[in-house]
């Protein structure tokens, strides 16, 4: 026995994950913080994106890549740069960069720049040819209207288009989209998309605490969790193994004030 399998904790798949996803937003971190996280938590991560434009002028974004791609760890290209690219005309250089540059995945948005249902397939069905595509969902202004309605028919022609996975919108601040301005959940548009294409097919961006709490006790310990940041990856671990009050079994609460044998 080691000295870490001595509790009964919740079940978890092992790497490579096809539930259970941690997905990690990286705002711009140096290689040095990536190999203190992978040091810790690298078989924990099973995708890491490279957020906003930040690949786009990182010197050390090489140096990166390496380092996550020998720890088994899927680079992934956030969906801005690629709209930004699609927007001027550029999207087949920009997925020729990322091909060249070591990105496994690529996220396809539409929260950026004005781009239709069937402009977002196009370029998802071009994505796919080289890439396991992540096709985000909704707005990145708050307050989306009728997000329940609209979000399931677009994840299923997502789906459709040649995406792997669709993410939920949440935003690094986790009040837009999947939640209302406040961060609270938002379980009709959840609940709407999950019943759609499967929860199993749904990455839900849930970057603080108290959401990544939501979702693991609504849908269990292998619920696919993204825009974690890089220093958070060990505590959502504690979150789905039910090592946080947040998640722990009404049992070990219940004897939480009981002396030890």
């Amino acid at each position: 026995m080691s000295d870490t399998d001595f509790l009964d904790l919740a079940a978890r798949s092992g790497k490579p994950r096809t539930a259970g996803l941690t997905h990690v937003l990286d705002g711009g971190v140096g290689p040095s913080a990536v190999d203190d996280v992978l040091a810790g938590a690298g078989g924990l991560i099973d995708i890491w994106k490279v957020g906003w434009g930040t690949a786009y002028v990182d010197a050390a974004l090489d140096r990166k890549v390496a380092a996550l791609t020998a720890a088994g760890v899927d680079l992934c290209l956030g969906g801005t740069l690629l709209e930004i690219a699609w927007a001027q005309g550029r999207a087949v250089e920009c997925l020729a960069w990322a091909r060249d540059h070591g990105f496994a995945r690529v996220e396809v948005s539409r929260g950026t720049v004005s781009m239709s249902l069937p402009e977002k397939a196009e370029l998802i069905a071009r994505a796919a040819r080289d890439f396991s595509v992540l096709a985000e969902v909704g707005s990145k202004a708050p307050g989306e209207m009728h997000a329940a309605r609209t979000w399931p028919a677009e994840c299923l022609a997502d789906l459709d288009a040649g995406a792997s996975l669709v993410v939920t919108e949440g935003r690094q601040s986790g009040t837009v989209g999947t939640f209302d301005d406040q961060g609270r959940v938002r379980p009709d548009v959840v609940e709407a998309v999950a019943a759609a294409v499967g929860v199993e097919r749904v990455v839900f961006e849930a970057p603080r605490a108290s959401q990544q709490a939501w979702f693991i006790r609504r849908f269990g310990a292998e619920v696919n969790l993204g825009n974690i940041t890089p220093g958070d990856v060990l505590s959502v671990e504690t979150l789905r193994l039910g090592l946080r009050s947040d998640t722990a079994s009404p049992t070990v609460r219940s004897a939480a004030g009981a002396e030890p044998a």
